[in-house]
């Protein structure tokens, strides 16, 4: 038996192999499927190994699993919390992954089936497509502002907006950018429409979403995305571990007696995160269920973020017990303060 690391790179991939008596080999191959057959052609059928999570790391794992290899995908972060190095390269990498594997320690990654995979592959093609239209609409306002004009896309759709804006003194050359943003603008709405016509209807059809819609501030797209990033939300024994999971637990120093608690880890689903703190925008409405922890929040902290932050948990506390219990959202009723008898209205008026 061998125990493999393989370091996957854009164009070489850092590998060792270490068999059973502790002997060491190693190298570099092309990260590509000629490196991969190399590599099977070298160690033979009895392997098992892992590679890091990072782009390309599940193609790697399917290719080599249809092989006959055991492999797997290794946490990131727990293999470096396991083996923190002074020298970090590709090969020395390779070494601690080949270890881990050798010792059977290696943090195994979670990875969903291709379906899901697909799923999620159409939302976030759909978020980054609506990032990159927001980011057409601030360049649009952007070139306005340097000529003293404040407008909305509205009204730069309405016929004969740019020749007025050429009218007031804009030259031809903005002119020509507002003409290109706005139709680079069309473009983008257009396959916005195409892919909401084919997740809609996924969503109105999947049971997680009509759960999660009930929660304020999740929408049908939005509760889809959710879905898609959680997956099975037995993989969660608690609330805080989605939390945790969505990177939105706050980073937390001891030392002693003293304790500090910092910004958000991030580590996690930047996805999930994402969506949560989508869903905590509507807390500023006084008939939203966090509105009172919003507000308090954001007035201790003077800002809006760790408030938004805040809400985000208490949205996906809410989506743990909703999956979880496979029931609609209740909002936590508020207890009215018990009457002493001693305190009765008249009692006070007296």
């Amino acid at each position: 038996m061998q125990y493999l690391g393989i370091d996957w790179g854009t164009r070489k991939a850092a590998w060792c192999a270490v068999d059973e008596r502790g002997e060491v080999a190693e190298g570099m191959v092309p990260a590509d499927e000629d490196g991969l057959a190399w590599l099977v052609h070298r160690l033979g059928p009895d392997v098992r190994g892992c590679v890091e999570m990072m782009s390309g790391a599940v193609w790697v794992r399917e290719r080599l699993r249809a092989c006959g290899w055991q492999f797997q995908i290794a946490d990131a972060r727990k293999v470096k919390a396991i083996a923190p190095l002074a020298c970090k390269t590709d090969r020395v990498d390779a070494r601690v992954l080949a270890q881990l594997a050798y010792r059977d320690l290696v943090p195994e990654v979670w990875v969903p089936a291709l379906s899901d995979r697909e799923l999620r592959e159409r939302l976030r093609r759909r978020a980054h497509l609506v990032r990159l239209k927001t980011s057409t609409r601030n360049r649009m306002f952007g070139l306005l502002t340097q000529w003293g004009v404040r407008g909305n896309l509205k009204a730069l759709r309405q016929p004969g907006s740019l020749q007025r804006l050429s009218e007031r003194g804009v030259p031809a050359v903005w002119i020509q950018s507002l003409r290109v943003l706005l139709a680079v603008v069309d473009d983008l709405e257009r396959q916005l429409a195409a892919i909401d016509t084919e997740l809609r209807p996924i969503a109105r059809t999947d049971q997680r979403v009509g759960l999660l819609v009930t929660i304020p501030g999740i929408g049908d797209l939005l509760g889809l995305t959710i879905a898609a990033e959680i997956g099975e939300i037995s993989r969660f024994a608690s609330a805080r571990k989605l939390i945790g999971y969505a990177g939105l637990a706050p980073t937390i120093k001891q030392s002693g007696q003293s304790s500090w608690t910092g910004r958000i880890s991030k580590a996690g689903s930047p996805t999930l995160r994402w969506a949560a703190i989508e869903a905590a925008q509507p807390a500023w409405r006084p008939t939203n269920p966090w509105h009172r922890l919003f507000t308090e929040t954001r007035r201790r902290h003077g800002k809006a973020n760790p408030a938004k932050a805040a809400v985000a948990r208490k949205v996906l506390i809410a989506c743990w017990h909703v999956l979880s219990l496979q029931e609609p959202f209740k909002p936590h009723a508020p207890t009215s303060p018990a009457i002493c008898p001693g305190k009765l209205p008249c009692d006070l008026a007296a």
